[in-house]
């Protein structure tokens, strides 16, 4: 298995409180594995990553001198903030489109994926977490404005499964920082989709949460300013 192709790692201070993960923080599909014709309109899109997600992490990062993992290959190849179990481990569609890079796939092309991009991003997560002496897994991920035609206002969403209480600590330094926030939306951890941080927070007894921006203002640099500064005092 080849980390090295798997994961970007970010050194960082192992005494801070948090270490950053990334599940989709690339739209990249390393070699062998290239776009159907038919999915060339998938690759700039949020399917195929966090639009916005890898810098921010990034940012982030590099502001509170944070250790960090990053993805380096896309969630349609496999998506590393899913169990195993998942009917979305590997997205069959989009849009009501059909994902080819993943129509039929044969149980041997599943374990080539899962080998070489899945398992290794847990271990390089795991590791960084065992070696941190913080007390949360934070993952960043981001969101659509427009979601299959809805329309979304939010600006910020934190995700938890059972770390409630940091969860709504956060919110409402977010709000107070001047963001629309709310919890567990767009999507709630509670339904699963904070796998990653969860699962490793809970390998370690730490705290799990997952942010998510949205889109078309994360990629903004006075807001994602903004909001680097507003986990960094957080985290202070």
């Amino acid at each position: 298995m080849d980390s090295i192709v798997a994961v970007e790692e970010i050194d960082g201070d192992f005494d801070g409180r948090v270490v950053f993960t990334c599940e989709h923080a690339s739209a990249e599909l390393p070699e062998p594995w290239t776009w159907p014709g038919e999915d060339r309109w998938l690759v700039d899109t949020h399917w195929a990553s966090d639009i916005g997600a890898a810098a921010f992490t990034r940012r982030a990062a590099q502001l509170m001198n944070a250790p960090a993992v990053l993805s380096r290959f896309s969630r349609l190849l496999v998506d590393p903030n899913r169990p195993l179990d998942s009917d979305t481990l590997f997205r069959e569609s989009a849009e009501g489109r059909t994902v080819h890079l993943n129509e039929a796939l044969l149980e041997a092309e599943r374990s080539r994926r899962i080998d070489r991009f899945y398992l290794p991003y847990h271990a390089a997560v795991s590791a960084m977490v065992g070696k941190s002496r913080g007390d949360t897994v934070f993952a960043i991920h981001t969101f659509t404005d427009n979601y299959e035609g809805e329309a979304r206002a939010l600006e910020i969403g934190v995700l938890f499964d059972h770390d409630e209480e940091p969860a709504y600590q956060l919110v409402r330094h977010l709000e107070a920082a001047g963001f629309h926030v709310a919890a567990n939306a767009p999507w709630s951890g509670k339904a699963g989709l904070a796998y990653s941080p969860v699962r490793h927070a809970r390998e370690f007894g730490r705290c799990a949460l997952e942010i998510e921006a949205r889109q078309d203002l994360i990629v903004d640099d006075a807001f994602a300013a903004r909001l680097a500064e507003a986990l960094t005092s957080f985290f202070s």
